[in-house]
């Protein structure tokens, strides 16, 4: 068995629900919400206003996302306008030290992406 053979196992289900998870946590949106949440718990609008570019509605989709998977709580509290919060789990904690190691390894290899791109252009022109 090779040491990556582990990463490509299927489940019973042809790997679907392994597919929809990597979907899921290998979004944009979702490796920015996790990352801008991992320091604090943070309203709707703060963390609005912390994501860049991120509209409205794609950060409610976001949230529901990460909510119904169990990676970001999120608490709403009895107040006059309600006041809700979200804040990591456990397990969307854990999925901190594998983003950051991912972003780490694109921003080693801009130079080289960027080049290889540039040179791919030039080919197709």
């Amino acid at each position: 068995m090779s040491q990556y053979e582990h990463l490509c196992m299927i489940r019973g289900d042809g790997g679907h629900t392994l597919r929809q998870i990597l979907e899921q946590i290998c979004n944009k949106w979702t490796l920015l919400v996790v990352a801008t949440l991992d320091q604090q718990t943070l309203r709707f609008t703060d963390l609005h206003q912390r994501v860049p570019g991120i509209s409205q509605r794609m950060l409610t989709l976001t949230l529901r996302n990460l909510e119904r998977d169990g990676l970001v709580a999120r608490e709403v509290h009895a107040e006059v306008p309600p006041r809700v919060e979200y804040t990591l789990t456990p397990t969307g904690r854990s999925l901190l030290g594998p983003a950051l190691a991912l972003a780490g390894w694109a921003m080693e290899h801009v130079p080289h992406i960027e080049e290889s791109r540039a040179a791919y252009e030039r080919r197709r022109a």
